[in-house]
């Protein structure tokens, strides 16, 4: 077997490997830069040759082509586009878009203890069943859905589907050395249905089964092996979440042991959630269809090809049984039409039906066109919980966010008149991607004080232009100066893992320090210092105030330096501490390359922040100044975590590293 691609390489002239994002039995996924799109990210997956050796067949490659371009025609806005495949180096590769954000098996694993709410996993089946219902219809079965497999992507809070099964399908076959039409067993055991891993059969029930298995696992926080009851085949999950009754039965006909008695397809599992369909439907005899093929014979796997009807051998659809219904007649029917009377009467009714369907065809011409709500974008379909508080927006200087529709990041901006010597406390709910914000129009050495109270929920102070200022960056705490005259913006959001919170905002501005000695607010710090010196320069003959390290000495933070060791089967740890001004609390974390790492305050009693640095000591420029930060790791090394804070504050820091990583060269 061929090693693993250097970081650094370049394929086709065009694709930089960065990483290696992880490696397993069908080959290895590596995080890539598009030089030929403005240096893009986008993820490459490398597939592994049969048998160790060092390259596939050529027929095997062809195989392999036919089917990426199948893939290549998908494209739905929560599904990576799958951009391009080639073969190089006697490899085979598949190009598609990076999604950046967390798996659901990796969110779970953040928050142990707090499964998902019922209005959590509604509003998750809401935006993924058009997802499946969009593959389907195009005749493609994913085969592999699990937690692992869906990632929240960071941007939009929605949920994307990852690593079709099809193309695992594939490679399987290749490297089994078989290249003809035979199902191959793909798909995780536990998630994936009998019928998927026994026969290598794969329908849309078999998806909506896994999608109902991970329902399981994200609301009760075990594992499949945990909740299934071998010696009866059947699911034993209601003693371990609370749910509603309507819900539960939509599971449970999901989860069906038959394919038959489950829902064959996204959008009728759509309805019953809803409740516009009966959730569980009687036993019916079996009886056969002579219009409709099996939906077995629906293009799965290797797409476009037939696979093996489900169920009896040998049944076939013969035409006897139209023919037989066509030979039989009535004789009454026939002495019915033949009455005067009574083909006048469907004259008449005839001419009254042509007249009313006119007249609706006409009316409906004329009728103004609806509104156009969206032509390209995928809606979720709303619930009735997304409904019932839905109110129009007061128009008023305070923004009260409630309850807007999930279609993704809302906005709310409202002004503050806030003048010079004014305090102001604002109050306000927000839910998760929503972004809550009060403007300020500040003067050049104004200074604003700011805090926020309310659990899961910072803030950032922005410029005109919508850049951070200095250490403002999601906070519970600032005080400082504006640089110059403009609009600026307190900008209010939700912590990760945080779905909704209340908030309390308090705000004052203050004159510039130098403008007087009134300045009411300014004399908080006791100090006889010149307070006009800017934060990073100091004046030799000045005594600087007693937040500001402008002595000669104090320019130096004390850095307390603390190796962080796990104990033996852990992941992670917490920390306790106390920080101060000019004092730092440093945490080195040694961690391999491709894991991932989370950290987060989780406890603070003052205005507490964190910044993480490379191996080597280069700041990590969107880990500076913040309460939460989680990242997949490009080095192995020692990463230094400095806790700080304006005042003296206890805290508690959580550090998790999960993921297998490899050694930095």
């Amino acid at each position: 077997m061929q090693p693993a691609l250097t970081v650094g390489a370049l394929l086709q002239n065009r694709y930089r490997i960065v990483r290696l994002l992880g490696q397993g039995g069908f080959g290895r996924t590596y995080l890539t830069k598009d030089q030929g799109r403005f240096d893009e990210e986008c993820v490459i997956k490398e597939f592994m040759p049969p048998g160790g050796s060092d390259r596939f067949s050529s027929k095997a490659a062809q195989l392999f082509q036919r089917e990426a371009e199948i893939l290549y025609q998908i494209s739905h806005p929560q599904i990576p586009q799958f951009r391009a495949s080639f073969e190089q180096d006697q490899r085979l590769f598949l190009v598609q878009d990076h999604i950046e954000g967390l798996t659901y098996r990796e969110i779970l694993q953040q928050r142990p203890g707090q499964a998902f709410s019922e209005t959590e996993i509604r509003a998750f089946l809401g935006q993924l069943l058009p997802v499946l219902l969009h593959i389907h219809d195009r005749g493609i079965i994913h085969r592999d859905i699990s937690p692992d497999n869906i990632i929240l992507r960071r941007s939009d809070q929605k949920p994307v589907l990852i690593d079709f099964g099809v193309v695992k399908e594939v490679v399987t076959r290749l490297q089994t050395g078989t290249t003809s039409v035979q199902a191959t067993t793909v798909g995780k055991a536990g998630y994936a249905p009998s019928e998927q891993l026994q026969s290598g059969r794969a329908y849309p029930s078999s998806d909506l089964y896994a999608l109902a298995v991970t329902v399981l696992v994200l609301m009760t926080g075990k594992e499949p092996h945990e909740l299934f009851d071998d010696g009866s085949l059947s699911w034993n999950w209601r003693p371990f979440s609370q749910v509603s009754d309507q819900l539960a039965a939509v599971l449970d006909k999901a989860l069906s042991y038959r394919p038959s008695d489950r829902y064959q397809s996204a959008g009728e599992m759509m309805q019953a959630l809803r409740g516009e369909t009966a959730v569980a439907n009687p036993p019916q005899a079996a009886m056969p269809k002579a219009t409709n093929l099996p939906i077995s014979e629906m293009r799965t796997v290797a797409v476009g090809r037939p696979v093996a009807t489900m169920g009896t051998t040998g049944r076939t659809a013969t035409p006897a049984s139209p023919s037989k219904t066509r030979v039989v007649t009535s004789p009454k029917r026939q002495e019915t039409l033949d009455n005067p009377l009574v083909l006048v009467a469907l004259f008449l009714g005839a001419t009254i039906l042509a007249g009313v369907g006119g007249w609706a065809v006409v009316n409906y011409v004329l009728k103004p066109a609806p509104p156009d709500v969206s032509q390209n974008e995928v809606q979720p379909l709303p619930f009735p919980e997304d409904l019932e508080e839905q109110t129009d927006q007061p128009e008023t200087q305070q923004p009260e966010p409630l309850d807007p529709p999930d279609d993704g990041p809302t906005d709310f901006t409202t002004a503050l008149g806030l003048d010079v010597g004014d305090q102001q406390t604002v109050e306000g709910d927000i839910k998760r991607g929503e972004t809550v914000n009060y403007q300020i129009d500040g003067k050049a050495g104004q200074t604003l004080q700011a805090t926020i109270e309310g659990e899961g929920v910072v803030f950032s102070v922005l410029d005109a232009e919508g850049n951070e200022l200095r250490d403002a960056r999601q906070i519970l705490d600032w005080e400082g100066e504006f640089p110059e005259d403009g609009l600026y913006t307190l900008q209010v959001q939700t912590t990760r893992g945080t779905d909704q919170g209340a908030f309390e905002l308090g705000v004052a501005l203050a004159r510039a320090v130098g403008d007087g000695a009134d300045g009411g607010d300014d004399d908080e710090q006791p100090t006889d210092a010149d307070p006009s010196e800017n934060e990073e320069t100091t004046n030799e003959g000045d005594q600087p105030p007693a937040d500001d390290n402008g002595d000669g000495e104090d320019v130096q933070e004390q850095v307390s330096t603390q190796r962080v060791q796990f104990s033996d089967g852990e992941t992670g740890t917490v920390l306790a501490n106390e920080v101060g001004p000019g004092r730092v609390q440093r945490y080195v974390v040694n961690a391999q390359q491709g894991q991932i790492i989370t950290v987060k305050i989780a406890q603070a009693s003052g205005p507490v922040t964190f910044d993480v640095s490379f191996p080597g000591g280069e700041p990590i420029a969107d880990a500076e100044g913040v309460l939460y930060w989680n990242s997949y790791l490009p080095l192995g090394g020692d990463y230094a975590i400095d806790v700080k804070s304006g005042s003296t504050s206890e805290f508690k820091l959580d550090v998790q590293i999960v993921g297998q990583g490899t050694e930095s060269p």
